[in-house]
């Protein structure tokens, strides 16, 4: 079973993506790679920690920069590790989801629809609210690049933000909203997920908001530089806790 995402492009259409190498990362957007045999400086859609994923000398995937990333030449997509390409794109999961959900492949959404996108959720908004037979259910997705032991985590970083996430969904639940919690994981080679270690208070609070009925499962998928490949799903019984 595949379901391919839409296209994950950041250059124009039929420019083909190089190969660079990782020299350095300063600032959360922003990557100095060599491309034929030149430093340049190329925009990085994630703004994630990726030390897993971004070292020094580690092939990355490159394309043409468009848009609002147009003072730079290149935006890194992909990096390569040992013949494994992990998608560097941290939108591509909010895209990627809508197309999973309307070609039914995703078990615990079956028959849900999407009515809107970034629907009020607290004090700021969740990435989607689903309906089905008049009930309503906020979903958050989560990109998640980072696998140690086949298991995906997440987050890579601490992050007040995804904490007050998991509290606002709980707190819609108890209202009479149901919620969910998914993890797109942007490599093929994770077979479980959870909170890492990296930031005990989300895994606390994602225990909380878990007891109080919000849902969680794990998308898992291949990239072939342009699209996500859903390659496997992954429900509560491969959830794994720090």
């Amino acid at each position: 079973m595949v379901v391919e995402s839409v296209n994950g492009r950041t250059g124009k259409p039929n420019e083909k993506p190089v190969w660079g190498e990782f020299l350095e990362r300063p600032n959360r957007f922003s990557v100095w790679v060599r491309v034929n045999g030149r430093k340049e400086l190329a925009h990085l859609p994630n703004p994630g920690r990726l030390l897993q994923v971004l070292t020094p000398g580690r092939p990355v995937l490159l394309r043409p920069a468009t848009g609002e990333y147009r003072k730079t030449r290149w935006a890194a997509i992909g990096a390569d590790l040992s013949g494994m390409l992990v998608s560097l794109d941290s939108t591509l999961p909010n895209r990627f989801f809508p197309e999973a959900l309307a070609q039914g492949f995703i078990p615990p959404l079956a028959g849900w629809v999407l009515v809107r996108r970034e629907p009020r959720l607290g004090a700021g908004r969740a990435d989607f609210l689903l309906e089905k037979a008049g009930e309503k259910l906020l979903v958050e997705v989560k990109s998640v690049t980072w696998v140690e032991n086949g298991v995906a985590l997440f987050p890579d970083a601490p992050t007040a933000r995804g904490r007050r996430h998991l509290a606002e969904l709980a707190q819609a639940v108890k209202d009479g909203t149901r919620a969910a919690i998914v993890f797109v994981v942007q490599r093929p080679d994770a077979v479980a997920f959870g909170p890492s270690p990296i930031d005990p208070t989300f895994a606390e609070g994602f225990r909380e908001a878990l007891s109080a009925g919000v849902a969680t499962f794990a998308l898992v998928c291949s990239f072939d530089g342009e699209r996500l490949h859903l390659e496997r799903f992954l429900g509560p019984e491969a959830l794994t806790f720090p």
